[in-house]
């Protein structure tokens, strides 16, 4: 399958000023979040907020995401991004590629769910055996990874269907061509309180945090460091709150969600995942 992506390249305040030669040197560096949404939502999302961390740590952002997530994932893993919105990167394979996270978003840790609809008269994970369940993608560690792996420990062998984004996944169940969809627990609370849908949640997990912000082993400390000062600061001047405000007002988010700083410790819960998951999903 031909796979697509969509760039944005985001000129520094300024920079037209500059000699030509000068900006014919400038490092840009590709920036690949994993996809929520669909295109429309994830470009409006990132866009203002890459082009906000590139003026002000004067290291020059690039937006790269595929058409799916796992068209974003295979990007990374074919080393072509530098930094990433991610968690795809935990498992002890990955984990050789040197990825470090240095942030991460607000937000509550979240749960990895099996649900189905309200009406529906499914009651148990048993009763999915053999049945098709909808999930974004391949790539989904909350909402794919995690609840396989329960589905496989207790021999529940579902059809798995990849819709590509989350909102797709919720629109397949809706439309019938699903009866359970696999998600996270603030992407399901989420669509119940924009749309109106009730869910009955079959079966949560135990908490991960969201993604985190993770630089390649490829980028200087130097530019990682003024990265992250970025992300972690863009909250506290009234630019940057007002950027993130809007971004998040516009996918449905919590209008105060901003950036932490963050270690490969506050992962350390992916890779336990990893060393007792069924090796079908690792």
């Amino acid at each position: 399958m031909l796979r697509m992506f969509f760039s944005v390249c985001l000129v520094m305040t300024g920079m037209l000023a500059q000699p030509q030669q000068a900006q014919a040197q400038q490092v840009v560096y590709r920036f690949s979040p994993v996809n929520q949404w669909d295109i429309p939502k994830t470009a409006a999302y990132w866009n203002p907020i890459i082009q906000y961390i590139s003026q002000q740590s004067g290291v020059q952002l690039e937006l790269k995401i595929g058409r799916t997530s796992a068209d974003t994932t295979a990007y990374v893993l074919a080393q072509e991004v530098e930094f990433v919105f991610s968690n795809h990167l935990f498992s002890p394979e990955r984990d050789k590629l040197g990825w470090k996270v240095f942030g991460r978003r607000t937000g509550p840790a979240l749960q990895g769910q099996i649900a189905v609809l309200d009406n529906s008269p499914i009651r148990t994970l048993e009763e999915l055996n053999k049945e098709d369940m909808v999930f974004a993608g391949p790539e989904a560690f909350v909402g794919y990874r995690v609840p396989q792996a329960e589905l496989l420990n207790r021999g529940v062998d579902v059809n798995a269907v990849f819709a590509g984004n989350q909102n797709a996944a919720f629109a397949q169940l809706l439309a019938g061509k699903a009866k359970a969809v696999g998600s996270n627990s603030a992407l399901i609370d989420g669509f119940t309180e924009k749309q109106g849908i009730k869910f009955r949640v079959l079966w949560t997990s135990e908490s991960y945090l969201d993604l985190a912000l993770m630089a390649s082993s490829k980028v200087s400390t130097k530019d990682v460091r003024a990265v992250a000062n970025a992300f972690i600061m863009m909250h506290k001047s009234k630019a940057g709150a007002l950027i993130l405000k809007q971004a998040s007002e516009s996918v449905g988010m919590d209008a105060n969600s901003h950036f932490l700083q963050a270690t490969d410790k506050d992962y350390e819960s992916y890779r336990r995942f990893y060393a007792t998951a069924p090796m079908a999903v690792r």
